[in-house]
């Protein structure tokens, strides 16, 4: 055999060797492993805080303003039909803040537990977020919210016992003596004179992203 021929041939099968390589090495590194985090406004400003969701890849679903009822009518167009790997669901302050009107506990409590139930018949992981805590809603004054937040999470965390979700909580290491937002975690609104506190400051996303990456790492 021509020695010309001979180490042309080797450098073509080297070459088809490392693009083989690299082909796996990209199929195993994406895995599909596609990650939601679907919510309100608390989801949706998380992008403008950090770059979590781009560093990570990570696809943020977070509409404004949004109550579990309106979630629930999205969900499968947001997720399902994004055909996630896993889900990561923060959902209720706008419930209890009632910005569609008054809504029972328990109806909030059946709306998550119906997201879960749709991504669990789909094959998508869940994890299922404490909602955060909050003492009142500046944009909605005569509702305190504090309770409910607790009796809701309580709730949220017995679910997650069935297997049929994670659970993970932002809310024990983020509250103050009331059982609101701590204010190093959100931030002063001058409209209102007053600290938001209900949605997080560029700290209290990092505290947000510590908590949730752990749990990530169990899940992927």
């Amino acid at each position: 055999m021509n020695k010309f021929f001979l180490i042309y041939l080797i450098f073509n099968l080297i070459c088809i060797d490392m693009n083989g390589s690299d082909l796996k090495h990209e199929i195993n590194y994406s895995k599909e492993n596609k990650i939601i985090f679907f919510g309100n406004s608390i989801t949706q400003s998380w992008s403008d805080y950090t770059n979590f969701f781009v560093n990570n890849g990570y696809l943020n679903k977070g509409i404004s303003g949004q109550t579990t009822d309106q979630m629930l009518l999205r969900f499968k167009k947001d997720v399902v039909d994004e055909k996630a790997y896993c889900v990561v669901i923060l959902a209720g302050i706008n419930d209890l803040a009632e910005n569609n009107g008054p809504i029972s506990l328990e109806d909030i409590f059946e709306n998550i537990k119906s997201m879960v139930k749709i991504a669990n018949e789909n094959g998508i992981k869940v994890i299922l977020s404490s909602i955060l805590p909050a003492y009142e809603f500046l944009w909605n004054p005569g509702i305190y919210p504090s309770n409910d937040i607790i009796f809701l999470n309580k709730n949220l965390m017995n679910f997650c016992k069935s297997g049929n979700a994670t659970y993970v909580n932002y809310h024990t290491s983020m509250k103050d003596k009331r059982d609101g937002l701590k204010d190093e975690y959100t931030y002063w609104r001058d409209d209102f004179n007053g600290y938001d506190g209900v949605h997080p400051n560029k700290k209290g996303y990092l505290k947000m992203e510590k908590i949730i990456s752990k749990t990530l790492k169990k899940i992927l």
